[in-house]
């Protein structure tokens, strides 16, 4: 049967089966979610049995288990590891939510909710394309699925659990749907991801919080000196300032460079769809080489004092705050870590104290456009999107991928189908129906075409 006829005739069944993952809150993050990962972790692995696998287990780790199946075709087929993740980030702010995260509506085309793109719809796109090669006799190659439930906190247990089954996981390819396109008209493969550090930092000044009319002006507030540290990791020109940042920053080739200036992009339409009058970054790079193949910095929250209703007069004992870097191809985030820490540390006065508590991180990844794989992946979105795709390095992080290489020794083809617009990670989270369905083509016209 001919794919669209295929997905057309399965589509309900396709969305309930998505809502029902979605309905499931399998958020990492928050403990008492724990309940909630494990369902998910057992409703994939009924999904996979159900669209063709040979088995599924729902496996342990020092964390949240891993759902790992397979189908075997053929012993000289080459074999394709299918990587994803199935637990999500907090809602929060609920209030912002048009309707509620964990009850998926359809509106417009798009299915809004909590995981209805990052990454319950892309997997399910995998999932799919998967049933319909195998209930039609199509499927030429091996599969294997590794879907994880921590990928939203760094993965902190993954690493040591392909570390432990290297043999299991053995494949020639590793196939991810966890990326997003230029636009739903420009189809776009992604060929590079940032790598990541994340800290926390706790400042302390006095031993307990103080009347700040007493003591404002001769003691020093812990929020104010936090502001002050913070403002010094990036200088004028968008630089971070952090001794031997750079070091080992990859300079992207001049013929890159022009590939991407060549890339569709609207500046003021970019600025309109976020709500900014302008845009702030590091001199002498575009917009697009920012945020995909330069180095950052952000404060991602801060807090300390009081912040409830009406005011008190307050000099807090604490300030806190949780920043990171997105770093690019040849940074390892353990050394950009330490020469964080060592430099917050021998910026601070001596009037607090400081304590920078490293969390995750990982590291950058590039793929080769010249990959039997890559060009595999080609074929599947000129297929359903009826052009070529650009190929594009995105700013976003998924430190695993490079694990999988330092470890198994395997390539990762990105063949992601969000949006900017998605909102992943934020309120209103949606997935276009339209390119759900473009998806399962490709990723069905990538494994008719892949081989070694």
């Amino acid at each position: 049967m001919e794919v669209k006829r295929y997905i057309q005739e399965n589509e309900s069944r396709f969305i309930e089966e998505l809502f029902s993952l979605i309905r499931i809150p399998s958020v990492s993050a928050m403990p008492e979610h724990k309940k909630d990962i494990i369902a998910c972790a057992n409703r994939w692995k009924e999904l996979l049995l159900e669209a063709g696998a040979d088995m599924a287990e729902v496996m342990p780790t020092e964390g949240n288990p891993i759902v790992f199946a397979q189908k075997h075709v053929d012993n000289n087929a080459p074999t394709i590891l299918i990587y994803a993740h199935y637990d999500v980030m907090p809602a929060e702010p609920l209030e912002l939510w048009k309707s509620t995260p964990f009850e998926p509506e359809i509106r417009d085309g798009k299915i809004y909710a909590r995981g209805a793109d990052d990454d319950k719809g892309q997997s399910m796109i995998q999932a799919k394309a998967f049933e319909y090669l195998v209930n039609n006799n199509l499927l030429k190659n091996n599969i294997k699925f590794i879907f994880e439930g921590e990928e939203e906190i760094g993965s902190p247990s993954l690493s040591t659990f392909i570390s432990t089954h290297k043999e299991l996981l053995n494949s020639d390819i590793i196939l991810v749907s966890d990326t997003s396109m230029l636009g739903a008209e420009l189809p776009s493969l992604t060929t590079g991801l940032r790598g990541l550090a994340y800290w926390e930092i706790e400042v302390t000044g006095p031993n307990r919080d103080l009347h700040s009319g007493h003591f404002g002006g001769a003691v020093a507030n812990p929020i104010n000196t936090l502001c002050s540290i913070i403002s010094k990791i990036v200088d004028k020109d968008g630089k971070i300032t952090i001794p031997h940042f750079y070091d080992d920053v990859e300079a992207v080739p001049q013929e890159e460079r022009d590939m991407i200036a060549n890339i569709p992009f609207n500046e003021e339409k970019y600025m309109e769809a976020i709500g900014v009058k302008a845009l702030k970054g590091e001199k002498g790079f575009s917009t697009l080489e920012r945020n995909s193949c330069r180095p950052s910095f952000d404060v991602c929250g801060i807090w300390g004092g009081y912040t409830g209703e009406g005011s008190k007069t307050v000099l807090p004992s604490k300030a806190y705050a949780k920043v990171s870097c997105r770093l690019v191809p040849n940074q390892k985030h353990e050394e950009i870590s330490k020469l964080f820490v060592d430099y917050i540390k021998s910026i601070t006065p001596d009037y607090v104290d400081i304590k920078v508590t490293p969390m995750h991180g990982g590291e950058g990844y590039v793929c080769p456009i010249s990959l039997p794989a890559y060009k595999a992946a080609e074929k599947g979105f000129e297929k359903a999107f009826g052009k070529k795709p650009l190929a594009v390095r995105r700013g976003g992080s998924i430190p695993i991928i490079s694990d999988f290489e330092r470890v198994l020794g395997i390539k990762t083809i990105l063949m992601g189908f969000g949006l900017e617009s998605n909102a992943i990670h934020s309120p209103n989270e949606n997935f276009s129906l339209d390119l759900f369905r473009k998806g399962i083509e490709a990723v069905v016209e990538f494994h008719l075409n892949y081989r070694r």
